[in-house]
C-alpha cells in the first residue's frame, strides 16, 4: 500500500474532511444565509470581507450599529458578514426569523447574515475551520474567544488578521486596511 494512503486511511473522518479542504480557498466554503439561501463567497472576490460571529444578547451586541455604519461607509470595498452563534453564554438563542427581526428593528442591519453555526468545537463550521486554521488560511491559527470576534479577509480571499471582541468595527486597526 502507498505510504501516503496508509497515513490518510488512519485519519478520522473529520481529519480527512479537513485534509480535503486544505487545497481549497475561502471562496470554496459553502454556507447559507439566515434565510437559508446559499451564499457564494466567490461573488465577493475583489472586496474585503469582515466576518463577525454575532449574538443578540451579548454585552458587545451594540457593535451591530458600528458594523452597519462600517458597511455603509465602505460598501464599495467591503462586505460585512454577520455569523450568528449561540456557543458563548447562550447569547443567540433565537430562530432565524427572530434574529432577522432583532437586527433589523434594533440596529437597521442590512449587511449579510449567515445561518446560525458553531464557530468552535467538534461541530465547527467549515468557514470557521478555514478562518482559524493556518493550514487552511495560510496565515495563522486562532480560536474564537467570544461573540463579536472579527476576521478580516483581503480582496484576494486571504486572511489579513483577526480582532477580538473589544476591537470596535470602526477601529483604525480594521479600517486602515480598507481605506
Amino acid at each position: 500500500m502507498n505510504p501516503i494512503k496508509a497515513i490518510v486511511k488512519s485519519f478520522s473522518d473529520s481529519e480527512e474532511k479537513l485534509l480535503e479542504t486544505i487545497n481549497s480557498s475561502l471562496y470554496d466554503v459553502e454556507i447559507n444565509s439566515l434565510q437559508g439561501q446559499p451564499i457564494n463567497l466567490s461573488e465577493f472576490e475583489g472586496k474585503y470581507i469582515l466576518f463577525v460571529n454575532v449574538a443578540s444578547k451579548c454585552g458587545f451586541t451594540s457593535q451591530y450599529k458600528d458594523l452597519q455604519k462600517l458597511y455603509e461607509n465602505y460598501m464599495d470595498k467591503l462586505v460585512v458578514i454577520g455569523v450568528p452563534c449561540n456557543q458563548f453564554g447562550n447569547q443567540e438563542p433565537g430562530t432565524s426569523h427572530e434574529i432577522t427581526q432583532f437586527c433589523e428593528l434594533n440596529y437597521g442591519v442590512t449587511f449579510l447574515m449567515t445561518e446560525k453555526i458553531d464557530v468552535k468545537g467538534s461541530n465547527q463550521h467549515p468557514l470557521y475551520k478555514w478562518l482559524t486554521t493556518r493550514a487552511l488560511n495560510g496565515k495563522a491559527n486562532s480560536s474564537v474567544k467570544w461573540n463579536f470576534q472579527k476576521y478580516l479577509i483581503n480582496k484576494n480571499g486571504q486572511l489579513i488578521d483577526h480582532f477580538y471582541s473589544i476591537t470596535r468595527p470602526s477601529s483604525s486597526r480594521i479600517t486602515n486596511f480598507i481605506k
